[in-house]
């Protein structure tokens, strides 16, 4: 397996095939959770370049390389400017990727863990070139889960740097990437979720509840929930295989 450190403009980022892959083989851009790097996440590339697939696996803003040594706090507070930078980086790629020369025929997938989860739901609320995603440990609701973020800092005693106005004005702008309130954007997609019920951080009730609706206006066929009851935030290996596998059969 070949593992290429390079920068695509201002992202750090992995590009990683076996030897004999082809230039018109699956691409998968993968993206990895919050304090998470790009190598931390290169058993899932391997999985997939086993399978014939070429993985672009960037790190995040304020992630990795690009590591700006926030404490958890105020990386914290930042979680959803990495979020929508992110969808925003995907595009940035996918452009680079087509300059490149790979984007002739070959199809294009997403896949991320838990923040990267997140961020593959936004991107294809927007992005109609997704050809498959593999969300795990992800949640729809962005307007939702900011709330909640909300509430759990001001619990702990501290004070969230946002006053009214603010608040309301970063609500409308998830709202728009928000896969809640897009799930038409969806239906025609192929996806493959995993979540464990037991999930303190991203919790597993409302992808279910999604999922249930994408369902009622899906063929059932192309919505696959691997759901474990006894896993909490952690993506089992057998999650991590079926997911894996089901992606690189559904870009080849």
């Amino acid at each position: 397996m070949i593992v290429t450190t390079e920068a695509w403009g201002n992202i750090p980022l992995l590009h990683i095939h076996k030897e004999e892959t082809k230039k018109d083989a699956p691409i998968v851009i993968f993206l990895h959770g919050f304090e998470s790097g790009k190598e931390h996440n290169l058993h899932y590339a391997y999985q997939l370049a086993q399978q014939g697939c070429r993985i672009i696996l960037p790190d995040a803003h304020l992630h990795g390389e690009r590591d700006e040594k926030l404490d958890q706090v105020e990386i914290s507070l930042r979680f959803w400017e990495i979020i929508l930078t992110s969808i925003e980086e995907v595009g940035l790629i996918k452009h680079e990727l087509e300059k490149q020369g790979y984007l002739s025929d070959q199809k294009i997938g997403l896949a991320g863990t838990s923040m990267g989860g997140i961020t593959t739901l936004g991107c294809l609320t927007v992005y109609p070139w997704i050809e498959a995603a593999a969300i795990l440990m992800g949640t729809p609701g962005y307007v939702e889960l900011a709330k909640a973020q909300i509430a759990s800092v001001e619990q702990k005693g501290f004070k969230v740097p946002l006053n009214e106005e603010e608040r309301k004005n970063m609500f409308y702008t998830l709202s728009k990437f928000d896969a809640s309130n897009h799930p038409d954007n969806l239906v025609e997609t192929p996806l493959f979720f995993w979540h464990g019920e037991k999930d303190p951080v991203v919790p597993y009730e409302p992808t279910a509840q999604f999922i249930a609706t994408l369902r009622k206006q899906h063929n059932n066929k192309n919505i696959v929930l691997m759901n474990e009851k006894s896993a909490g935030h952690a993506v089992s290996r057998k999650g991590l295989l079926a997911s894996m596998e089901w992606l690189a059969n559904r870009l080849a």
